[in-house]
């Protein structure tokens, strides 16, 4: 069987530079506070990510990412001692990082629509491994392809109770999160030599 370089069909590879990258949760609150507008931006500050596929053919794209659960920080201003009890809540309480740190997804199906010679919109669909529980999971993204660099921006919304999270409840219960959380990204990747 012919590979796809013995046809005449480059494979590249990107892989995603976080330092150059943001990926965020948001949290919406319910309960007393809610009123007050604290809904929780989170940083996702770990993860590591590889895109590849065959030249020009993005539907057989591979996207691949892994983040660390442990690496969650709370973006919004407040005491310092409430967002270390947040933070605390959220890693040993809601996530349980000892048994889960870590978080995957693997694309499966990958659909394109071409925007302009550079500009693609993509909806992909993959498995997502975290908490210990699998499931399917649809994402939209809008990709710049800029040869050496991708450019990738879009988001997903998740229910933590379909991974087996109970919603953070915090503040004597004042502070309550909904199920549903929002993932926001704005990712580069950088091509592989």
């Amino acid at each position: 069987m012919q590979t796809a370089t013995q046809k005449g069909l480059e494979l590249v590879k990107y892989s995603i530079d976080k330092t150059a990258s943001r990926f965020t949760v948001q949290a919406f609150a319910t309960g007393l506070l809610s009123a007050f507008g604290h809904n929780p931006t989170i940083a996702i500050r770990d993860y590591e990510g590889e895109i590849q596929f065959v030249s020009g053919a993005y539907e057989k794209a591979l996207v691949r990412l892994t983040l660390q659960t442990s690496a969650l920080e709370v973006l919004d201003e407040m005491k310092s001692d409430d967002r270390k009890k947040l933070e605390y809540e959220m890693n040993e309480n809601v996530l349980d990082v000892k048994h889960f740190p870590s978080a995957v997804y693997q694309s499966k199906e990958i659909s394109v629509q071409k925007l302009s010679d550079d500009l693609l919109q993509a909806q992909v669909t993959g498995d997502l491994l975290f908490h210990g529980v699998t499931q399917t999971q649809s994402l939209l993204a809008r990709v710049t392809n800029l040869n050496a660099l991708l450019r990738i921006s879009g988001g997903f919304s998740l229910r933590q109770s379909d991974f087996g999270i109970r919603p953070l409840s915090f503040a004597a219960g004042t502070l309550r999160l909904k199920d549903e959380v929002k993932f926001n990204f704005e990712l580069l990747a950088r091509k592989q030599v």
